[in-house]
């Protein structure tokens, strides 16, 4: 079992940066894919970004590609979400999700794979 927890959200000006983190507990984070999803205001949860246990591969949502960068350390127990270019639609609670993946180094995009997540961490962008 992993607990998650992030951290590093905020208010922020169109154009500005903010990284995320999110912290895991657990023996195995190593073996875990992980991926942000957000939640904006009378939307549904989308899926920003993932990663496998690795970090050798990654994906990213559309309206985030070429701004966010997702990356993990596994010998911090910690993944991280760099997001640059920030535009008021980025406004959004942005929760961090696991799941864990012993047999493959692969990624997840649907938030039904993933099995373990954390409270989520508000990131406001004024315009």
């Amino acid at each position: 079992q992993v607990q998650l927890v992030e951290s590093g959200g905020g208010l922020v000006q169109a154009g500005g940066s903010l990284r995320l983190s999110c912290a895991a507990s657990g023996r195995t984070f190593s073996r875990y894919a992980m991926g942000w999803f957000r939640r904006a205001p009378g939307k549904e949860r989308e899926f920003v970004a993932a990663i496998s246990w690795s970090g050798s591969k990654t994906y990213y949502a559309d309206s985030v590609k070429g701004r966010f960068t997702i990356s993990r350390d596994n010998a911090k127990m910690t993944v991280y979400l760099q997001m640059n270019s920030l535009k008021p639609e980025d406004t959004a609670v942005y929760s961090c999700a696991a799941h864990l993946s012993v047999y493959s180094d692969r990624y997840y995009i649907g938030a039904n794979d993933y099995d373990y997540w954390g409270q989520g961490t508000q990131v406001t962008v004024s315009s």
